[in-house]
C-alpha cells in the first residue's frame, strides 16, 4: 500500500521504570527493572507475589472534565499516556479538535481490574442489587478509547479499541497507520493500554507462566514473565503536516504486519510467526539486511523465546540482528506491551541506542540471538522491526525507520 509518508511526533508513556518519555528513556539507558511486590491487589495464596506497576501515578493530574469514578484504572492510563503524548508532541488540543482524527487503543484485560473489585464489593454487599451504578459502568472496554475522545474533546476523532490481546498495541499502531497514510485522518492517537488484575495473575499463576523473581527473557534459566501493566500511546500525523509545524520527528513508522494463525490457544507458531514479520517488512518495502535491531515479544517463557529467535532467524538467517526483550525491564503490560515497545523503538532510533535485556545471566543456545545483555549499547540504527505475539496465534510486527529526508 503506498501513500503519506507517516511519522511518529508524540509519545505518551505509564510504566513500571517511569512515566513521561524522559523518565521512560532515561530507564531503559539505565536497564531499570520495574518488578516489585504487589500492592494493587490481596496476593495472599499466590505462591509467586511479583508484578510491575505503575507508581507515581495521580489521575487528577490528567483527568480534569471527567469525574474520576467513571473511569477505571485503564481508561485513566488510556487519557493520561494520550495527554503526554500530545504535550510531547508540541500541539494544542484547539488545533486537533478542528482535524479529522483517529484514536485506536488495545488491550488484553480492558477492564478486568474493575470486574475484580465488583465481584468483590457484590460479595461484601450481599448481592447485585447493592452495587453502584457507576461502578458498573467503568466495565466496557470501549471506554478506554471513548474516554479519551470525550476527556480531550476531540469531536472529529473515531474512537475504537482493539482485544487482540498481547499483539493488541501493534494492532491499534497499523490501524492508525492505515488512517494516516491513506488520507483518512489527519492525524492518530495509537497504543495501548492495561491495569494489573488479580484475574489475569491468577491465570498466569495457574498456567506456570510467572517468573520466581525477575523475567530473564533468552536466559539458559528463565522461568516465565512477569505481568505488568501499563500504557503507550503514539501520535501519528503526515510527514508534510509535521514538517509544517517544525515538529520533532522520533521515527517514520514504515509498514506493519498482521495474521492470526489459530495453531493453539497459548503457544506461538514459528512458521506464523516469521510470516508476519515478512508481511511487515514486505509492507515497508525493507530488505532483511536493512533491518538493525528487533524488540522482541520475548515474554521470558520456555516456548515463547525459543520459538520467536527461531521465526527470527528463519527471516534474517544465521546472523540475525540483535533481539532485545524489553519485559525484562518493564514487565508484560498485555495489550499496552508492544505499544510500548514501539514508543522504546522509536526512542532507540531518535537517541542511537539499544536498551539492554536485563536480569540475564546466560544465554539459552537454543535461542541464539545476540540480545544485548544487561547494559544499553550506542548504535546509530536505521530500521527497527517491533513484534507483537498473542495467545490465539494473534501476530503483529510493525517497522519504524530513523526519519531521513531522502529515505525514499
Amino acid at each position: 500500500m503506498t501513500g503519506r509518508r507517516v511519522v511518529l511526533t508524540g509519545l505518551g508513556v505509564l510504566s513500571s521504570i517511569g512515566n513521561g518519555v524522559t523518565e521512560f528513556t532515561r530507564g531503559l539507558r539505565e536497564g531499570r527493572c520495574g518488578a516489585g511486590e504487589i500492592t494493587l491487589f490481596d496476593a495472599t495464596g499466590f505462591r509467586r507475589q511479583l508484578a510491575h506497576e505503575v507508581r507515581d501515578f495521580d489521575p487528577a493530574e490528567w483527568i480534569r472534565h471527567t469525574p474520576l469514578e467513571e473511569l477505571g484504572r485503564a481508561s485513566q492510563f488510556s487519557v493520561a499516556a494520550t495527554r503526554l503524548a500530545v504535550r510531547d508532541a508540541g500541539l494544542d488540543l484547539a488545533e486537533l479538535r478542528g482535524r479529522r482524527g483517529l484514536v485506536t487503543l488495545g488491550t488484553t484485560d480492558g477492564e478486568a481490574r474493575e470486574l475484580d473489585q465488583l465481584v468483590e464489593a457484590e460479595l461484601a454487599a450481599g448481592g447485585p442489587e447493592h452495587l453502584a451504578p457507576t461502578a458498573v459502568r467503568r466495565l466496557p472496554a470501549h471506554r478506554l478509547a471513548l474516554a479519551v475522545v470525550r476527556e480531550l474533546r476531540l469531536p472529529r476523532a473515531v474512537p475504537s479499541v482493539l482485544g487482540t490481546a498481547c499483539a493488541a498495541g501493534n494492532y491499534a499502531i497499523g490501524d492508525g497507520f492505515d488512517a494516516v497514510r491513506s488520507g483518512e485522518a489527519d492525524y492518530a492517537l495509537v497504543g495501548g493500554s492495561d491495569a494489573l488484575a488479580r484475574r489475569t495473575f491468577a491465570g498466569f499463576s495457574r498456567l506456570g507462566l510467572v517468573a520466581s523473581d525477575r523475567c530473564r527473557p533468552f536466559d539458559a534459566e528463565r522461568e516465565g514473565l512477569l505481568t505488568a501493566e501499563g500504557a503507550g500511546v503514539l501520535l501519528l500525523e503526515p510527514l508534510e503536516s509535521a514538517l509544517a509545524r517544525g515538529a520533532r520527528i522520533y521515527a517514520e513508522l514504515l509498514g506493519y504486519g498482521l495474521n492470526c494463525d489459530a495453531h493453539h490457544p497459548t503457544a506461538p507458531d514459528q512458521e506464523s510467526v516469521a510470516r508476519c514479520i515478512g508481511l511487515a517488512l514486505a509492507d515497508a518495502g525493507i530488505k532483511p539486511e536493512e533491518v538493525d535491531l528487533v524488540s522482541a515479544h520475548g515474554t521470558g517463557t520456555r516456548t515463547n523465546d525459543i520459538t520467536e529467535t527461531r521465526a527470527i532467524r528463519e527471516v534474517f538467517g544465521d546472523r540475525p540482528p540483535r533481539t532485545v526483550a524489553l519485559k525484562s525491564m518493564l514487565g508484560h503490560s498485555m495489550g499496552a506491551a508492544s505499544a510500548l515497545g514501539a514508543a522504546a523503538s522509536a526512542l532507540a532510533l531518535a537517541h542511537g541506542f539499544i536498551p539492554p535485556t536485563v536480569n540475564h545471566r546466560s544465554t539459552d543456545p537454543e535461542c541464539g540471538v545476540d540480545c544485548v545483555p544487561n547494559h544499553a549499547v550506542e548504535a546509530p540504527l536505521r530500521i527497527v522491526v517491533n513484534n507483537g505475539l498473542a495467545f490465539g496465534g494473534n501476530n503483529a510486527s510493525v517497522v519504524l525507520g530513523r526519519y531521513e529526508e531522502d529515505q525514499r
